[in-house]
């Protein structure tokens, strides 16, 4: 299926390995012109290097703080300048574990201006020359905690809530326009993020982290962990033209670890 990124300009945030970096490929592999950012652009470069050919010439690497305001407004100029972008992947790293009791005001400010406020003001920036050319995606990567609140992720689950209520409200505001907004969630996937998650369980419990991860895709029907590439595959069908009449949907990406409906 030709998803119609060919002529298309992405900018894939947090890139510089795990979901992010599996997203930048693949969308360079459908044939969009990728823009991957992240403070590690050291990263970046390594996994660009074991690209196929053609996706390699599509994917340039750029540095981007999404906790330092200069630096997102910085890129976001650089950008801009370049005639803006058609896809814009949210994707931010989670804040470490705490139970809501423990999570400090400075805590709550912190997070939310990286992982939050940040991103909203970068894809403000951006959203008009969306509207202007009647065609966009904006894709945020948020958690299955904002469904169903994981414990002590206190942080996580708070923020991507406002994430979540936040694309909602926008995609209201320019599917008209030919924008879509939506938010894909992802469950246990394996990435170092997750592997750092099962070690600090892990530690807790007093177990090997064999064990923690085993009883945690115990609770999975799948009965595995995802890949980051199965992730990137649903991301790179809403980023494109196949993907339309989708917007202001959460799709959980899980292999139906949410019990909910």
């Amino acid at each position: 299926m030709d998803l119609g990124l060919h002529d298309k300009r992405a900018l894939v945030l947090g890139a510089s390995r795990g979901l992010g970096a599996a997203i930048a490929r693949t969308l360079a592999e459908e044939g969009a012109t990728v823009i991957a950012a992240a403070r590690n652009t050291a990263a970046i470069d390594a996994w660009i290097d074991e690209c196929s050919e053609g996706a390699r010439g599509r994917i340039v690497a750029a540095s981007l703080d999404l906790s330092d305001i200069n630096s997102v407004e910085t890129l976001t100029g650089v950008l801009e300048h370049a005639g803006g972008i058609d896809i814009l992947i949210g994707n931010s790293g989670g804040p470490p574990p705490k139970e809501a009791r423990e999570a400090t005001r400075a805590d709550w400010l912190a997070y939310f201006e990286s992982m939050a406020a940040n991103l909203f003001h970068l894809t403000q920036a951006f959203l008009p020359g969306m509207t202007e050319r009647g065609w966009g995606r904006i894709i945020t990567i948020t958690s299955s905690g904002v469904e169903q609140p994981i414990p002590r992720l206190a942080l996580s689950n708070g923020v991507r809530s406002a994430v979540l209520a936040w694309s909602k409200t926008l995609a209201g505001e320019v599917a008209s326009q030919g924008v879509t907004v939506n938010v894909v969630m992802p469950g246990r996937i394996q990435t170092e993020r997750v592997a750092q998650l099962d070690q600090a369980a892990a530690d807790r419990a007093g177990k090997s982290i064999e064990e923690t991860a085993a009883a945690s895709r115990a609770t999975i029907p799948a009965g595995r962990y995802g890949t980051p590439k199965e992730f990137a595959d649903v991301v790179a069908f809403l980023a494109s033209e196949r993907a339309s009449y989708v917007t202001g949907a959460k799709i959980r990406i899980d292999g139906g670890a949410t019990r909910g409906i």
